[in-house]
């Protein structure tokens, strides 16, 4: 079982950065391939950015140059540093974890734990 809890969002300016962290209880928190998506309002749940458990990384074109993921297993912890923020990035914020051993996962369905989110609100 991985239990995640997301922290780091908020409200800022269009261009400003935000680091979304991602906690995840469990003792094979290393072994287990990461991702964030994210839920705009009357939208569906989409991906953003997943890095495996070996650390290899993939992003939506939407983010791609301005978003970057990373994951310290010492502390159990994924991370998404977001910058040049975009009025369209407003949403609801995911991590969830797929695993164990997975290359990165990029769809949504084979997930299997999933945290309460975080809001990210761009205004302009």
């Amino acid at each position: 079982q991985v239990q995640l809890v997301e922290s780091g969002g908020g409200l800022v300016q269009a261009g400003d950065s935000l680091r979304l962290s991602c906690a995840a209880s469990g003792r094979t928190f290393s072994t287990y391939s990461m991702g964030w998506f994210r839920q705009a309002p009357r939208k569906d749940r989409e991906f953003v950015a997943a890095i495996s458990w070996g650390g290899t990384t993939h992003y939506a074109d939407s983010v791609k140059g301005r978003f970057t993921i990373s994951r310290d297993n010492a502390k159990k912890t994924v991370y998404l540093q977001m910058n040049s923020l975009k009025p369209e990035d407003t949403a609801v914020y995911y991590c969830a974890a797929a695993g164990p051993r997975r290359s990165v996962v990029t769809i949504k369905s084979e997930y299997e734990y999933w945290g309460q989110g975080t809001q990210v609100t761009v205004s302009t």
